[in-house]
Formats: structure tokens, sequence, C-alpha cells
């Protein structure tokens, strides 16, 4: 069984940072596919982020570019997010995720950009002020 806690949300004013973490339990990093997602208020859940690292292919949304980093740490169950440079337009409810059918980079990117994942964490909130 899947489980997973995102943490690290909060608020901080534009241009700062703040690195989101997801403690994942039932799950192997090795090969797998996984992701960030967010919701902001009035908009449809977008993917922030997308790794697999089987085939050490990554994906970012064309809003984060150049701003966020997705990353494995190794030794732990953790998947991170590395948030800079942060904006008003980032505010968000954050989602870690996963998913076993995403075998391969392409379905793994074509699930991921369509919010099609398995299993999800609760969500944690980053709100950035002006």
């Amino acid at each position: 069984q899947v489980h997973m806690v995102e943490s690290g949300g909060g608020s901080v004013q534009a241009g700062g940072s703040l690195r989101l973490s997801c403690v994942v339990s039932g799950y192997t990093y090795s090969g797998t596919c996984m992701g960030w997602f967010r919701q902001a208020p009035g908009k449809e859940r977008e993917a922030v982020a997308l790794i697999y690292k089987g085939a050490g292919s990554t994906y970012y949304a064309d809003s984060v570019k150049g701003r966020f980093a997705i990353s494995q740490d190794n030794g732990e169950n953790t998947l991170s997010l590395a948030m800079d440079n942060l904006a008003p337009n980032d505010t968000a409810t954050y989602y870690c995720a996963a998913d076993r059918w995403g075998a391969n980079w392409y379905s793994c990117l074509t699930r991921g950009r369509g919010g099609q994942f398995e299993y999800w964490g609760q969500g944690t909130q980053v709100t950035v002020s002006s």
C-alpha cells in the first residue's frame, strides 16, 4: 500500500524560496514515475515537474523552468521540489504523486501532463505574497 505525505509548504514573500518534501512508503524509486503537481483557486491541476529516474528524464512546466528543481534523495524515500524566485502566481496547493502505470518515460510524461497519476499525497499549501 502506497502512502505519500508532503511537507515544507508555507508563506513566503515574492523572490523567496521554499523546499517541499514528500515522504513515500510502500513504493520504490528505481525506474519509477513521480512528480509534483499544483492547483490554484479557479484553475485546473497542472503538472509542475516530473521525474523518471530509470531513464534519467525530467520535465518542467514552462512557467517554472529555471526556478524549480525536482529530485529524489538517495538513501531515503523522499521526493523533493526546490523552488526559487517564487512569485504570487505560484500560490497553490502542491501535491506529490506517483504512477506505476508510467512504465517508461513516454507514458510517465503523458500521464503526468494529463494529471492521471495513480497515487497522491494530501497536499501542502504554498502562499507567495507581493
